[in-house]
């Protein structure tokens, strides 16, 4: 089936089996390796991206639902002017080790920034990063590195307004 979709900015025509996965085709079709391939089934998170407005673990996304729909992976992110201030809390308090589930993490991030209002508790990072796991920090320098982002208030509002031009434009 063909499918038209908007993945980083740029519109893309596909033909692709229907059930086959927004992940699959992120990766073998769009060339897009940022977002990985965990455990295929919505468990761990290292597949997370923006569809439409809202995060989702790509490999539960089928082929069938993306005509029409805006796709944002971390390559797209990368672009974001809030995107080095993320990188950097991140690097700064020892959160990324092997990298493969960050951009599951830094997705979701930006996810809880968008949707949640200042302050945010410690319970709140945690909730929202909840569908993601990770093998190598143990969460407490992830946890350490969000909260250090929700106490920089200009990091927050250039993620909302990445956001907004991104969905909004």
């Amino acid at each position: 089936m063909k499918v038209s979709l908007q993945v980083n900015k740029k519109m893309v025509e596909i033909d692709v089996p229907p059930k086959k996965s927004l992940l699959d085709i992120l990766r073998d079709d769009l060339g897009l390796i940022g977002t990985k391939k965990g455990c295929g089934k919505g468990e761990c998170g290292a597949c997370t991206v923006i569809f439409n407005g809202k995060r989702v673990n790509s490999c539960l996304v089928p082929a069938l639902q993306l005509d029409g729909s805006k796709i944002i992976t971390i390559e797209g992110l990368k672009n974001w002017s809030a995107f080095p201030m993320i990188e950097k809390a991140y690097i700064e308090h020892g959160a990324v080790q092997c990298g493969f589930c960050i951009t599951g993490f830094v997705i979701s991030t930006i996810s809880l920034f968008v949707e949640t209002s200042l302050p945010i508790t410690n319970e709140q990072i945690k909730w929202s990063l909840g569908g993601n796991l990770c093998r190598c920090t143990g969460y407490t320098k992830i946890f350490e590195a969000v909260y250090d982002i929700s106490n920089q208030i200009d990091t927050v509002q250039l993620i909302k307004r990445d956001w907004h031009n991104e969905f909004n434009n």
